[in-house]
């Protein structure tokens, strides 16, 4: 059976989504969960964009160790100059360089001929080879570049050093067959392609992410690029779950496998979607709600007699639990760090003495405590960056059916100061962001409003997400509490802090590959 190896960009392609800002501890905390997925290689993000970026590339890879951490660079010495020193801590470092070679990107964007991009394609990735014992050269926009030409790059830059070779559909504009039969042509034309991995990379402007990525895997390629959840840029990448679990249920057909462990798929996923603030749709295939629902009489009528008969995919293969262990005020401190262990978190006594009393707080306002429950309360304390920001001390809501909404506020500034606020709305939300727009200085615009229930009952915790734009910045923001008002307050200051956080650090520029 073909091994096929897995590269993450989640922390780098998937964090170019609309309104996606990861702080540095959240980045690494989906990097160790990645790691726990089995995932081969991990785009950690883009080191000389910002120092923040580069930071946060070396914290990952200073801390990954099962997993070849990597950062991308355009082709150029100081953009792999920057990924080295982000990346040299790393157990297997990698670089991930990049250069287009549509006619359209080298006319207008490189302002190059092509033999010029051959040479500083070949250029960069003989420097590159200095400091990386692995380099991976991606050919920007392949899929609008001419064929000849994109042969003679590929085999000018292996003759140069690089060992893996990504052919990016960047606007995700070919079918899967043409896709696939790009790597036929190139595995057929490339005459030093022999023993170089051949990876994809499917942007999903078309909806072909997922099949373009099984195309390639059957016309040759060892490699696979996506993301959890297929985030990204537009309309996002190759979904890396949909990926595995396809090439698992339909090995028969692929001879092919990656070695991820399936059964951490959801738990990644639902990390994923919480700390970027991006639902996954409920029709989405393998992690989307209702995944395993079924409503239709024949097929819950089949269901009942036999599972196969229309479920091809079982929950427990991607880590669905089927029974969620509760917890309530009277367990004690063994108990909860015994079950937070079994969830996968790693937190030293200090976060440990705080999730308990944040756990033993919970406790008291609910009956149980269940695993979801404690999946939010742990990736919130895992998460919360110190940073000057806005806090919240307190919120008095009025309401009435014959009186007007009015919310009462009083939070702290970054520098100290407590400010206190009354305003009024045609809703009690709506009172609450009006009296934050009165205190907070610069023009907020709320973009989107979501709220989702995390787990069941009525005494459930309230996670409220949040789209905002602060002074023309966009930032998703996310709250949890068991007062929907509260979870929506707290999810409004959490987007603005994290667009003050990152203005601490200019971003240069994002990359398309």
């Amino acid at each position: 059976m073909r091994k096929i190896n897995v590269f993450d960009t989640t922390l780098r392609d998937g964090e170019q989504s609309a309104g996606v800002n990861l702080n540095a501890l959240e980045k690494l905390e989906i990097a160790k969960q990645l790691e726990r997925l089995g995932v081969d290689i991990m785009e950690a993000g883009f080191p000389a964009a910002s120092s923040g970026d580069f930071q946060g590339v070396k914290n990952i890879a200073d801390t990954v160790r099962n997993a070849s951490v990597t950062g991308l660079a355009r082709a150029n010495v100081s953009d792999i100059d920057a990924a080295w020193d982000a990346l040299k801590g790393g157990a297997d470092p990698r670089l991930h360089v990049f250069l287009a070679t549509s006619p359209i990107h080298m006319t207008h964007k490189l302002k190059k001929t092509p033999d010029e991009v051959v040479e500083t394609a070949v250029e960069a990735v003989k420097y590159a080879k200095r400091f990386f014992p692995k380099v991976q050269w991606s050919a920007e926009d392949a899929c609008r570049s001419d064929r000849s030409f994109l042969a003679k790059i590929i085999k000018e830059v292996i003759d140069a050093g690089a060992s893996v070779i990504n052919i990016p559909d960047t606007v995700g504009y070919r079918s899967p067959q043409e896709y696939g039969e790009l790597f036929t042509y190139l595995r057929n034309n490339v005459p030093n392609i022999e023993g170089v991995d051949l990876s994809a990379h499917c942007h999903n402007d078309l909806g072909m992410a997922v099949a373009n990525s099984l195309a390639a895997i059957e016309c040759g390629a060892t490699q696979i690029e996506g993301t959890i959840n297929g985030i990204g840029e537009r309309a996002g990448n190759a979904a890396i779950e949909e990926v595995a679990v396809a090439l698992h249920i339909r090995n028969d057909f692929y001879q092919a496998e990656t070695r991820l462990k399936l059964d951490e798929i959801k738990r990644t996923s639902n990390l994923v979607s919480k700390l970027t603030g991006m639902a996954v749709p409920g029709n989405k295939a393998v992690v989307g709600a209702n995944a395993f629902a079924h409503e239709s009489g024949i097929h819950q009528d089949g269901m009942l007699k036999e599972k196969t008969t229309y479920e091809i995919i079982s929950p427990q293969l991607i880590g669905v639990q089927s029974t969620s262990l509760v917890l309530g005020k009277h367990s004690g401190r063994h108990a909860f760090r015994d079950r937070v262990k079994e969830l996968g978190f790693v937190l030293d006594d200090a976060k440990i003495n705080e999730a308990f009393k944040e756990f033993k707080d919970l406790a008291d306002k609910k009956k149980q405590v269940t695993e979801d429950d404690l999946f939010a309360l742990l990736t919130d304390i895992q998460t919360d960056e110190i940073v000057e920001k806005y806090e919240i001390q307190s919120i008095q809501v009025q309401y009435g059916t014959a009186n007007i909404p009015t919310a009462t506020i009083s939070i702290e500034a970054p520098d100290g100061t407590m400010m206190q606020q009354a305003g009024t709305g045609s809703g009690s939300v709506e009172a609450i962001y009006n009296t934050l727009e009165e205190m907070i200085p610069g023009t907020l615009k709320l973009q989107d409003y979501r709220i989702n229930s995390v787990g069941g009952g009525r005494d459930a915790l309230a996670e409220v997400h949040v789209r905002v734009t602060y002074n023309g910045v966009e930032s998703n923001g996310r709250g949890t509490a068991q007062d929907v008002l509260e979870s929506s307050a707290i999810a409004y200051l959490n987007a603005i802090n994290r667009i003050l956080a990152r203005e601490s650090y200019q971003v240069k520029k994002q990359a398309h590959v």
